[in-house]
């Protein structure tokens, strides 16, 4: 898996917080569950991520738990899922964080959203 150079995932992460900004309050936005369970299925997210159970990481319930209520959630569920870096597991340990592999920003905020929904 190639990765951008810092400049461009940073200047993807502007357009998509830009488009978050400008876009229409989240109540009225639909999120579209099954493009959204694909595209988390095909980068393999289940591996340490399940909608209701906490595995190597928090579930996704867990995750729009502790974001609920947030101005900046889908900002910061999106910089989560474009850059890459260490994560602490409910074990202690730490590891790479693997960045969704998109470049589809309506694609990653339908997943922000849909991760939000839980």
């Amino acid at each position: 898996m190639k990765t951008a150079n810092p400049l461009t995932r940073t200047l993807m992460i502007a357009f998509a917080s830009a488009g978050l900004a400008l876009s229409v309050p989240a109540v009225a936005q639909e999120v579209d569950a099954d493009a959204a369970k694909l595209l988390f299925k095909q980068n393999e997210c289940g591996k340490c991520h399940h909608p209701s159970q906490n595995k190597k990481g928090p579930s996704l319930k867990r995750t729009a738990k502790e974001y609920k209520g947030k101005a900046n959630a889908e900002q910061e569920i999106m910089k989560h899922l474009t850059t890459p870096k260490k994560v602490k597991l409910d074990d202690g340990s730490e590891e790479d964080h693997k960045i969704v592999d998109s470049k589809d920003q309506k694609a990653l905020v339908n997943l922000a959203k849909w991760i939000l929904s839980h």
